[in-house]
C-alpha cells in the first residue's frame, strides 16, 4: 500500500472524535461532582427508611433513629473504603437536622423541613447567582473541570452554558418546592414523605441531563492548572538558561 492509499485523518473525522471526547469528559465530571449512583442511593435511603417505618408503626423516634443510623453507617463504609466523604457527610448533616427538628417539635413532618428549606434556598441561589453573572453551577463545576473561574472572563461560550444550566437547576428546584410546601401544610406525614422520596431522583436526573447537554455543546474548559504548570516549567527553563549564560567560559589557549 502506497502513501496515497493509506487512510488519513481529516478534520471532519477529528471533529466528531473531539466532540465525543468532550461529551465523555463532561459526563465523567458530572458523575463525579454529583456522586453518581452511590450518591443518589445515599440521598434517598434515609428518607425512604424514615417514611417506611413511620408508615408502618407511626413511631417518630424509631423512624428518626433508623434514618440517622443508616446515614452514619454509609459514612462508616466510606471511611473504611477511604472514599470521598462529601456526599455522605452532607447526607448525615441533612438527616441530623431533620431528626433534631422533628424531635423538638414532636411533628414527624418536620423531619423533612430542613431539606425542603435547603432545596428552596438552593433554587433561589441558582437563579440569583445567574442574574449576578456568576452562575452557581460554574462555581461548583469549575474546579472539577480544572478551569476554576477562567470561564467568567476567558470563555464566554462556557459561561453562557453554565448560565443555562443554573437556570435549569433553579427552576427545577423551585418547581419541586412548589409541590412540596403545600403538601407540608395540607398532607399528613406519610403522604408528604412518599411524595418527597418520589421526587428525590427524577428532578435531579433531569437537571444533570440538561447540564450535560449544555456543557457538551459548549467550548472546552481552559485547564488553568496545566497553564500554571507550563508557566512554572518555562520559568525554570529561563532561570536555568540565564544561570548558564552567566557562567564564565573557559579560554581554550592564547596566541
Amino acid at each position: 500500500m502506497t502513501s496515497l492509499d493509506k487512510p488519513t485523518t481529516t478534520d471532519q473525522d477529528a471533529a466528531p472524535q473531539g466532540a465525543h471526547d468532550a461529551k465523555a469528559v463532561t459526563e465523567a465530571a458530572l458523575f463525579d461532582a454529583f456522586g453518581g449512583v452511590r450518591g443518589m442511593v445515599e440521598t434517598v435511603l434515609p428518607g425512604l427508611l424514615f417514611v417506611t417505618i413511620y408508615t408502618i408503626n407511626k413511631d417518630l423516634h424509631l423512624s428518626a433513629i433508623a434514618a440517622l443510623g443508616v446515614s452514619l453507617l454509609m459514612v462508616a463504609v466510606r471511611l473504611i473504603r477511604r472514599d470521598t466523604m462529601k456526599h455522605a457527610f452532607s447526607g448525615v448533616f441533612g438527616v441530623a437536622f431533620g431528626v433534631v427538628f422533628a424531635m423538638m417539635t414532636g411533628n414527624a413532618k418536620d423531619f423533612y423541613l430542613p431539606g425542603m428549606l435547603y432545596t428552596l434556598g438552593l433554587g433561589v441561589a441558582y437563579i440569583a447567582t445567574t442574574l449576578a453573572g456568576v452562575p452557581l453551577i460554574g462555581l461548583i463545576l469549575g474546579p472539577v473541570f480544572k478551569e476554576n473561574l477562567s470561564w467568567r472572563t476567558r470563555n464566554p461560550g462556557r459561561k453562557k452554558a453554565y448560565a443555562k444550566a443554573s437556570w435549569a437547576w433553579g427552576l427545577i428546584l423551585l418547581a419541586k418546592c412548589a409541590i412540596l410546601f403545600p403538601l407540608y401544610w395540607w398532607a399528613d406525614t406519610t403522604q408528604l414523605g412518599w411524595v418527597l422520596v418520589t421526587l428525590k431522583i427524577p428532578p435531579f436526573l433531569l437537571a444533570v441531563y440538561l447540564t450535560w447537554v449544555f456543557l457538551a455543546k459548549a467550548p472546552p474548559p481552559i485547564d488553568v492548572f496545566a497553564e500554571m504548570e507550563a508557566e512554572e516549567r518555562a520559568e525554570k527553563e529561563r532561570k536555568a538558561a540565564a544561570s548558564q549564560a552567566a557562567q564564565p567560559h573557559p579560554h581554550h589557549g592564547e596566541a
